[in-house]
């Protein structure tokens, strides 16, 4: 039997040198997009005002002022309703709930304690749900650790749940879907 490889070629094109997928790209398909231009937002809860500044192409390290001891991650969606606020908790929620972090509460690190846990969350939410995220609903999922930056970046998912169910408070078929990561340290 002889095997045709021309589109298998095409979709996953092969350097014969090396056996490896090569870096072509078909100018119709592009893997990458140019970064978009930083986008402000304001929100507000419990009375008070935050501001942030989220850009699509963030470094993926966290703040420098802390010592990196885990990253947590999580996605959540808000599949009727249409709450990206929601999505970005249970994000959150989920990112936290398969760990434990038994070494603050030990004294495992020497003259660390756990009132110094630190937090630092980036949420991956679709663009235009940015500006109706409260940022404060989502900072109380997190039971204990001081909350250094909550940073949102161009991220996460609209799509269709399937379905449109009005007695659950759907808009419509949208499900809105948010990754999360929550850096852990001190």
């Amino acid at each position: 039997m002889i095997l045709n490889t021309s589109f298998l070629t095409f979709i996953f094109p092969l350097n014969l040198q090396t056996n490896r997928k090569s870096p072509q790209f078909h100018p119709q398909f592009p893997l990458f997009t140019s970064p978009k231009p930083p986008i402000s937002m304001a929100t507000t809860g419990a009375g008070e005002s935050t501001s942030l500044t989220a850009t699509a192409a963030q470094s993926s390290v966290p703040n420098s002022s802390l010592t990196l001891l885990f990253v947590e991650m999580g996605v959540g969606y808000d599949q009727h309703g249409q709450d990206v606020t929601k999505a970005a908790m249970k994000a959150c929620r989920d990112a936290i709930s398969s760990n434990s972090i038994p070494a603050f509460r030990r004294g495992s690190i020497p003259g660390i304690s756990f009132d110094q846990m630190k937090l630092q969350i980036k949420l991956g939410v679709p663009r235009s749900l940015q500006p109706t995220l409260d940022i404060e609903k989502v900072k109380s999922v997190f039971p204990y650790g001081k909350i250094e930056n909550v940073e949102v970046v161009d991220g996460g998912l609209i799509c269709s749940s399937g379905v449109h169910v009005e007695e659950m408070g759907d808009k419509d078929d949208n499900c809105y879907i948010v990754n999360a990561a929550v850096y852990v340290g001190y």
